[in-house]
C-alpha cells in the first residue's frame, strides 16, 4: 500500500514513536519520519521509517537496522537547517536593496532591531551581526484586551537566549538596509520553543496591515494539513513557492546556536518542492492551502525540503488565532499603544 495512506501511516507511527528518541542519541541521526522506502534509488511506493543523517555509507556510525518490528526503515542523507537569514555584520547590511511594504501583509522581510555578539565556529570572525526572517501572517490574542500580533519562529523572533519582551522589530530588516525606530513595526510580545513549536509573536505597532499573504491574498483561517496537498509559502529570500505535504509525522534535531543548542521539534509537518522551496530568511513564513488556509509556520529546510511546525500547536502555545478579513473593522483589535 502507497507510503501516504493514513492507515498505513497510523499502524507505523507507534513504533517509529518508541524508537525515535533512540535513534535520535545515535552519531549523525538528525531526524526520524515516515515516508517512501527507496531501493537502488528507486521508490517503491511502501512506507517505511526514515531516518535522516549527516551521512551515509559503510563507514558512518549510526548503524540503523533494517527494520524494526516487522516496519521497514530507510536511511536518507539530508541536512537540516534553520532557515533564518545568513548573519550579516551590521556594517555589511544594504539598505534599498529588497521590498518595502508600506501595508504590512504576511510573506514580508522582518529582523530585530538589536544586534548579536557571534564568535567562532557559528562564524570566522567574531562581531556584532544582524539577523532577518519572514513576518508570517496577522495573529489576534484570545485574552483580552484582545491585541495584533505578527506571526514568525522562536529562531526569528528571539533569535538567542537574551530576548526579551518589548524587543523592537524593522521592516525591511537591519539585514535589508532597514532602521531601528524609522522602520520599527513592533516589538516581541510573546514567544515559544518545545514540542513541535518554534514560534514567535510581535505586537503590531501603528503602521498600517491586511489580513493577507503576498502573492497568496487573503487568510481564511487554519487547518490540519493534509497528506499529499499541494500548499504554497512566501517568504522574504525565495517568494513564492510551491509544494506536496509528504508527511506530518517527521521528528527534527536542529541547532538553535550559542545560549540555545540543538532542540528536538517533533511531529513536523515535511513539504517536497520539484525546486527550491526554502532559504535563509524564510524562516516564519506560512504555509497556505488551496484554500487559502494555513497549515503550517515554515522553520528549516534543505534545498527542495522544507519542515514546518504544524499551526494548531503554534497557535495554542501562543495563546492566538488567525486573523481573518471576516473579522468586522469593529471588532478588531487597535494597534499597540
Amino acid at each position: 500500500m502507497s507510503y501516504l495512506d493514513e492507515n498505513v501511516r497510523a499502524v507505523i507511527r507507534p513504533v517509529k514513536r518508541m524508537v525515535e528518541d533512540e535513534f535520535l542519541s545515535r552519531p549523525g541521526v538528525i531526524g526520524v519520519d515516515i515516508g517512501e522506502k527507496v531501493t537502488a534509488g528507486r521508490p517503491t511506493g511502501k512506507a517505511a521509517i526514515v531516518v535522516y543523517v549527516c551521512a551515509k555509507g559503510p563507514g558512518q556510525p549510526h548503524q540503523i537496522p533494517a527494520e524494526v518490528r516487522g516496519v521497514p526503515t530507510d536511511v536518507v542523507a539530508e541536512s537540516i537547517v534553520l532557515h533564518r537569514a545568513g548573519m550579516t555584520r551590521v556594517s555589511d547590511a544594504r539598505p534599498g536593496v529588497v521590498e518595502r511594504h508600506p501595508v504590512l501583509r504576511g510573506g514580508i522581510g522582518i529582523g530585530p532591531a538589536r544586534s548579536f555578539r557571534v564568535v567562532p565556529p557559528e562564524v570566522e570572525r567574531a562581531g556584532e551581526f544582524v539577523i532577518a526572517g519572514t513576518l508570517g501572517a496577522f495573529v489576534v490574542t484570545r485574552d483580552e484586551p484582545r491585541k495584533v500580533l505578527g506571526l514568525t519562529t522562536f529562531h526569528v523572533g528571539c533569535v538567542d537566549d537574551s530576548w526579551a519582551v518589548g524587543d523592537e522589530f524593522v521592516h525591511p530588516s537591519r539585514v535589508d538596509g532597514g532602521v531601528p525606530g524609522a522602520d520599527g513595526i513592533g516589538v516581541l510580545d510573546r514567544a515559544a520553543l518545545a514540542g513541535a513549536v518554534s514560534a514567535a509573536a510581535l505586537r503590531m505597532g501603528a503602521r498600517p496591515f491586511r489580513a493577507e499573504v503576498v502573492g497568496i491574498g487573503a487568510v481564511r483561517g487554519s487547518a490540519r494539513a493534509t497528506i499529499g496537498s499541494t500548499v504554497r509559502k512566501r517568504g522574504r529570500t525565495t517568494e513564492l513557492t510551491y509544494g506536496v505535504i509528504e508527511s506530518a509525522d517527521a521528528t527534527i534535531r536542529v541547532d538553535f546556536g550559542d545560549g540555545i543548542g540543538v532542540r528536538t521539534l517533533r511531529d513536523q509537518i515535511r513539504v517536497h518542492s520539484a525546486e527550491r522551496f526554502g532559504d535563509h530568511g524564510d524562516s516564519g513564513a506560512v504555509l497556505v492551502d488551496a484554500d487559502n488556509f494555513v497549515v503550517g509556520l515554515y522553520v528549516a529546510g534543505s534545498g527542495s525540503t522544507g519542515f514546518a511546525n504544524p499551526v494548531e500547536p503554534v497557535l495554542r502555545q501562543l495563546d492566538v488565532e488567525l486573523l481573518t478579513p471576516g473579522v468586522p473593522e469593529s471588532r478588531r483589535p487597535g494597534p499597540a499603544a
